[in-house]
């Protein structure tokens, strides 16, 4: 086994090389690597792209054209730790955007179907507390919204 870790794929029908073209603009230390095109006699009309190689935020992923048999759904997920609201709207804006759907408790899919949780550092301190009080304050209050509020969620925790 490569001992550079693991790749994921995603598999698409037809869209591999917009969606990498959109998750390398999303995210920093990100890139276009190769691309493929499907052979003669292949799946796909000769010369469509096959895959493309990128990485988004230092993680490889390679999209896959691989037809309309399998689609995406939330058994899957990417998690995006966001260090306070301004990451959190900015991430939410962008995978909503061009037919993207807001998702319960900070869940959310992109216009390709890829279900995404934007989530801030600071709830996941406060799941951790050890007063179980105040972890389930914040976790209530996480549970009414669809993008998250740190403000809220701050105000729920401390009982406000």
């Amino acid at each position: 086994m490569s001992t550079d870790g693991f790749t994921t794929c995603l598999w698409f029908d037809g869209q591999a090389e917009e969606a990498a073209h959109f998750y390398v603009s999303l995210f920093k230390d990100s890139g276009i690597g190769a691309v493929t095109r499907y052979p003669e006699g292949g799946h796909q009309p000769t010369g469509t792209v096959l895959t493309v190689d990128f990485t988004a935020n230092g993680q490889k992923f390679v999209a896959l054209n691989g037809g309309p048999e399998f689609k995406f759904n939330e058994a899957i997920s990417f998690q995006i730790t966001c260090e306070n609201q301004e990451e959190v709207d900015h991430y939410w804006t962008r995978l909503t955007e061009g037919g993207g759907e807001e998702g319960p408790c900070g869940w959310v899919k992109d216009r390709f179907g890829v279900s995404w949780q934007v989530v801030p550092s600071r709830l996941e301190e406060m799941f951790r507390d050890p007063d179980p009080v105040k972890a389930g304050r914040a976790n209530k209050a996480m549970m009414s919204m669809r993008k998250l509020d740190i403000a809220a969620l701050e105000k729920a925790y401390a009982d406000e």
